[in-house]
């Protein structure tokens, strides 16, 4: 696939970054939706189904594409793209969602996801910085994303303890795809059908999606960092974009910022997690800038978030207001 996109004219390398993406997506979708219904099945309950299963697919196409990034080598977009998705979750699907309509903010979300999240931000600065387990600095290896993974094995065994406990104590839990009402129940065939062909649909997606944006990169003089940042996490983030002003348009953004930082936290811990364990990757000092924005936004957000325990229109103008000020300055630095 790599040689046929980089003999192939400008224009059908286009094509191919969007039939990529549309791979990425879709794949990810039918894979959760398969992996949902056999868990049900076997009886998984819907909480960990939803913390879990569906909980993960919304990163499958950012795992995708670092994955197939560190192994072909185009480490800066492995990288920039994990970093990219979640400054573009955080500043534009939940600004958006504030300008249309006001987002509540949950009293988990102020005082435990957030902090997670600047809490994993740090981490993987600090990784990225030191290189633990490596000779040099300025790198994730192996090791460093097997703390990441581990990590990640923490979060989920203390979200489902959580979940569990306040089910337990009749207390209403809302989780993304957690409900027996939203996992579909597939026949068994039809379920392994889903789940090989996300699979399939996933790493043909990714590979294609790599290819196309090293070429674009190349083609127009740009550095993968920027391509990263920008086509290829605003690319992968489109679902959840489209998904909540769905969602706002019908006054049901309650488990947006929870969502979207959740799905923060599974990007660096996840994503690059596992892309960094299977093949390390160097870390670039516009890494480090740009690691330093995100933590900056999620204070940002912070701030909004706890102020009056809602994101209001004003504070959705300036959220989009300052993603839009990055965008500016990561094409012109």
């Amino acid at each position: 696939m790599e040689n046929f996109i980089n003999n192939a004219p400008f224009a059908l390398v286009l094509v191919c970054l969007v039939i990529g993406f549309v791979l990425l997506i879709k794949g990810a979708d039918f894979f959760v939706e398969g992996s949902s219904s056999a868990a049900k099945r076997l009886h998984v309950p819907s909480i960990i189904i939803g913390l879990t299963i569906v909980a993960m697919g919304t990163s499958l196409p950012e795992t995708a594409v670092s994955v197939s990034a560190s192994l072909t080598g185009n480490n800066e977009l492995a990288v920039s793209n994990v970093i990219g998705s979640n400054i573009f979750n955080l500043m534009v699907v939940i600004g958006v969602c504030a300008v249309l309509t006001t987002v509540e903010v949950a009293k988990e979300t102020i005082k435990r996801d957030i902090p997670l999240s600047l809490i994993c931000a740090g981490l993987l600065m600090l990784l990225g910085i030191i290189g633990i387990g490596d000779k040099s600095g300025m790198m994730l290896g192996h090791l460093d994303g097997m703390i990441l993974i581990g990590f990640f094995a923490g979060y989920i065994v203390y979200m489902v303890r959580i979940a569990l406990k306040a089910n337990r104590e009749g207390k209403k839990v809302e989780i993304e795809g957690g409900s027996d009402e939203d996992i579909k129940l597939l026949s068994v065939p039809k379920s392994i059908v889903f789940i090989v062909g996300g699979a399939v649909a996933i790493a043909v997606g990714g590979d294609v999606t790599v290819d196309a944006a090293a070429r674009i990169a190349g083609d127009l003089g740009m550095s993968q960092t920027l391509i990263g940042l920008t086509i290829v996490s605003i690319g992968t983030s489109l679902p959840e974009l489209v998904t909540s002003i769905v969602a706002a348009r019908k006054n049901e953004v309650d488990m947006a910022l929870g969502n979207a930082i959740g799905s923060n936290i599974f990007n660096i811990l996840m994503v690059l997690g596992i892309a960094s364990a299977i093949s390390p990757m160097a870390i670039i000092t516009e890494n480090i800038i740009d690691l330093c924005v995100l933590i900056v936004f999620t204070v940002c957000v912070w701030i909004f978030a706890g102020t009056k325990k809602k994101i209001g229109r004003v504070e959705g103008f300036c959220m989009v207001a300052f993603y839009a000020a990055y965008a500016i300055y990561i094409i012109i630095r």
